[in-house]
């Protein structure tokens, strides 16, 4: 399974290595990855595939919902149909 997972808030040290060495613990793979600061903002979306972990992505979507809430930033997760059919012009 693919999913996007974002990323958005205030810019500060270490989010990337956070939210990566979060998804290398469960075996999930970083397919593609975009970020950016936009007025003082970090904005990252990814796509990972998660077919080789363990956990189920429902665990995985809370799992790095409760993490952005320790970390101030809103993290989120969603299977990559569902985000290409939301995005469709």
């Amino acid at each position: 399974m693919n999913a996007v997972i974002t990323v958005v808030g205030s810019d500060k040290v270490g989010i990337i290595a956070k939210v990566s060495a979060f998804l290398a613990e469960r075996n999930i793979n970083i397919e593609d990855i975009s970020q950016t600061v936009l007025s003082g903002n970090f904005v990252m979306m990814m796509m990972v595939d998660l077919s080789s972990s363990a956990k189920v992505p429902e665990d995985v979507k809370r799992e790095l919902s409760e993490m952005g809430e320790a970390m101030n930033v809103s993290i989120s997760m969603m299977h990559e149909k569902v985000f290409s059919a939301m995005h469709r012009i």
